[in-house]
Formats: structure tokens, sequence, C-alpha cells
């Protein structure tokens, strides 16, 4: 997601391995001052996280940011939960998927857009071991033919 002014934080590599992203929404994150100059400074973790519908409303639970070493008493939980910003329609859209289909809800990636903190959020559909493994040898493969290439011009 290299466009300009975007500033990508931090990603969540093991989401594209262990799951087939099936739909993409951007989405706001409602956060206290200390969590965002924590999050500038890169001290955010997207492991084991996921996001759910509660009560009409989108959270975030796991995402892991630091506290921030100059905010004192202002400091919240590291691991509250944080609520997402989206619209009504896609939100409903999005639990409707889940509780349907049986899906999840992964953030792929945080990232700083024109100012404000964003998170990329994906409607995922799990990988079973056999896929994992196909996706593995596509991409050695397609390594030997790039490395192939090289060596050939």
């Amino acid at each position: 997601m290299p466009q300009k002014g975007v500033k990508v934080i931090a990603q969540n590599r093991r989401a594209r391995h262990d799951y087939f992203v099936l739909e993409t929404w951007e989405a706001g994150i409602e956060l206290k001052g200390t969590e965002v100059k924590s999050i500038r400074l890169g001290k955010c973790s997207l492991k084991d996280c996921y996001a759910a519908v509660k009560d009409g409303e989108m959270f975030v639970y796991g995402m892991h940011i630091s506290p921030y070493e100059k905010g004192s008493y202002f400091n919240t939980d590291p691991l509250r939960p944080k609520r997402l910003l989206m619209h009504k329609v896609e939100i409903r859209k999005a639990h409707q998927s889940v509780m349907q289909q049986g899906l999840a809800l992964i953030p792929l990636s945080v990232y700083l857009k024109e100012g404000r903190m964003k998170l990329e959020l994906a409607l995922c559909k799990g990988k079973k071991l056999y896929d994992k493994r196909d996706d593995m040898a596509k991409r050695d493969a397609q390594r030997d033919i790039e490395r192939s290439m090289r060596a050939r011009n």
C-alpha cells in the first residue's frame, strides 16, 4: 500500500501466510494520546490480533501498543480493545460474513495516512496445511525462475 502520504508502521505478515484474504477495508482507530505517540515511534504489534463486532461497533482485540516512555500515568493498558471507526454498512456486512460463512476479521497493517492512524482490516478464510505448502512451492519456483533469468542476463 505505498501511496503518497502513507507511512506503514506495522504489518501482520503472518496473516497472509495463514489466511486467504477475501476483502479488505480501511478503518480509523480510536486511540489515546500516548498510544498515538507510541505508534508513531513504531512500538506496535499486530501479532495474534483479530477484530470482532460487539453491540454494533467494531473492536480490535490483542493489538499490542507498548506504553509511551514519557507518558507516566496517562498510559493505558497495552492490550485494551481499540474501537475501529467504520461506516455502519461496512460493519454490518463484515459481521454478516463472519457469522454466516465462518470467516475471520484480521488486521493486516497499521499505517499513518495524512496524519491519521489507519488500520487495514481483512475478511479472511483460514488456509489448510496443504494450501500453505502449495503457496511456498509456488514462491520457491518463482524465485528459481527469477534467479535463472538474472544469471542468463
